[in-house]
């Protein structure tokens, strides 16, 4: 039984996930991406992209509370690969603060992710991974999700590319 609580998130909440979002983020991918990369979208926009996603469901987005401090997130819905069946969902971010790094909010969140999707009837689930985050990768490989190695794709961060990799898992 985890000791956080997972509530959808409400608009009042915008500020302090793009706040984790950023804090996060940079701290997974340092050593990955360079310094000057690691910061590159204004809080402002991050502000209003989480949120236009609270607000529209676009993805569909949960907070991990301690007490009444978010400590963590999740978001989540139906697939956004083209070729991906109506049932397939998809991880689109799922972040811890660093603090609690290996401390249960991110099992507390991928369990909200799954029963979310599984309640939008999805009977697996995917998450777009770059390769190079181990944490990341280690993370979904103990909940179940294996490589698709030929998914590997590479994407734009900042102003570098990283390559990702797709992972899959059955739900139900």
């Amino acid at each position: 039984m985890s000791s956080f609580q997972v509530r959808p998130a409400t608009l009042r909440d915008a500020q302090a996930v793009a706040e984790l979002h950023a804090a996060s983020s940079h701290a997974a991918y340092q050593g990955i991406v360079p310094e000057e990369h690691l910061s590159h979208m204004p809080m402002a926009k991050r502000v209003a992209f989480w949120r236009e996603a609270i607000e529209y469901g676009e993805p569909q987005v949960h907070v991990a509370l301690e007490g009444e401090a978010i400590v963590g997130f999740v978001g989540f819905d139906r697939s956004r690969d083209p070729k991906s069946k109506p049932t397939t969902g998809e991880v689109w971010a799922i972040y811890a603060a660093p603090g609690q790094w290996g401390g249960g909010v991110g099992l507390a969140l991928w369990d909200a992710a799954r029963e979310g999707l599984e309640g939008e009837d999805c009977t697996e689930v995917t998450v777009w991974v770059p390769l190079r985050n181990e944490r990341a990768l280690r993370f979904f490989e103990l909940a179940g999700f294996k490589r698709e190695m030929n998914t590997a794709k590479t994407v734009p961060v900042g102003g570098i590319r990283l390559e990702e990799v797709r992972l899959k898992r059955k739900l139900g």
